[in-house]
């Protein structure tokens, strides 16, 4: 039989193991040794201390369905949020068909707009599974303003975190943290599901890049500020010349064309945006030429 002792489990080795040990481990500890003893790597610790590990009922891992305490607090104060605040306002936003700028000043003002951004550039520098909970709860009431929170924190937040210069850190972090939405503009008519077939293009001239072309069922359109806009800067590349640049909604050359008249999520706007000789600066790239 084995003896139990607690063991400290590396990460690539709960990959390896997967679904079968954890539906196995604790209700039957030979069969799981036997099964998962052989498991070796010269990097990692014999299999066997694995084994013990998985096998304890003394040291099992917390569930990932365990929140932290933050998490916790983050889920209950929107849930709070959403039954008091929001709940009253989704009926007459779902018949108007748009979002209640009072609803989006509550959003920021609660902090619901920039969850992982840095709390250097004014976020709430929380965690991923956080924003996921948040719009989980925001979800439940309302949908249509999931969609504008879940596009500013998991796609825009994230891009300008892990993409953008310093500089550009300190610009667009702190604005969509406090009061800019911004929006995610990538599918085309003939580029929903193959990004990599988009047409819109971006032309050197100088020290600035002109964008042409159009997009299409671009969420947040309505309510945004700021585009991050995907362009091919090099169509002799394919999708490798596919990159990210940063237009302003004041841009001359940005036209935010027809809402869709959707069947659902009614609220939230869902439109065309049209690029015609739209200038930007070298410096509105974000991320690498070619890595968008």
């Amino acid at each position: 039989s084995l003896k139990m002792t607690s063991c400290r489990l590396p990460m690539a080795r709960l990959a390896c193991t997967g679904k079968a040990l954890r539906s196995l481990a604790f209700q039957q500890p030979q069969r799981c040794f036997d099964r998962f003893g052989s498991l070796k790597s010269s990097t990692l610790a014999p299999a066997h201390r694995y084994a013990r590990h998985f096998c304890s009922n003394n040291h099992a891992r917390p569930a990932v369905t365990s929140w932290s305490d933050d998490e916790e607090m983050m889920r209950d104060s929107v849930k709070t949020f959403a039954r008091d605040f929001l709940a009253p306002r989704v009926q007459k936003m779902d018949e108007a068909e748009r979002l209640d700028p009072e609803v989006v000043a509550a959003l920021f003002e609660n902090g619901l707009m920039g969850i992982e951004a840095p709390t250097e550039y004014g976020g709430v520098g929380l965690n991923f599974t956080s924003a996921c909970l948040a719009v989980e709860e925001v979800a439940k009431i309302d949908p249509s303003v999931a969609v504008l929170m879940d596009i500013q924190n998991t796609l825009l937040i994230t891009a300008f975190n892990v993409y953008g210069t310093e500089e550009q850190k300190q610009e667009y972090l702190s604005r969509l943290s406090k009061d800019t939405v911004a929006s995610f503009c990538l599918s085309e008519p003939g580029s929903g599901s193959d990004a990599f077939a988009l047409k819109t293009a971006a032309k050197k001239d100088g020290g600035d890049w002109i964008i042409e072309g159009s997009k299409c069922w671009i969420s947040n359109a309505m309510e945004a500020d700021v585009f991050v806009v995907f362009a091919n800067a090099d169509p002799s590349k394919g999708h490798k010349g596919i990159t990210a640049f940063i237009v302003e909604k004041n841009n001359p050359g940005l036209q935010v064309g027809k809402k869709e008249v959707k069947l659902g999520i009614r609220a939230s706007s869902t439109c065309e945006v049209i690029f015609d000789g739209c200038r930007v600066p070298a410096s509105a790239m974000l991320g690498e030429h070619g890595q968008g």
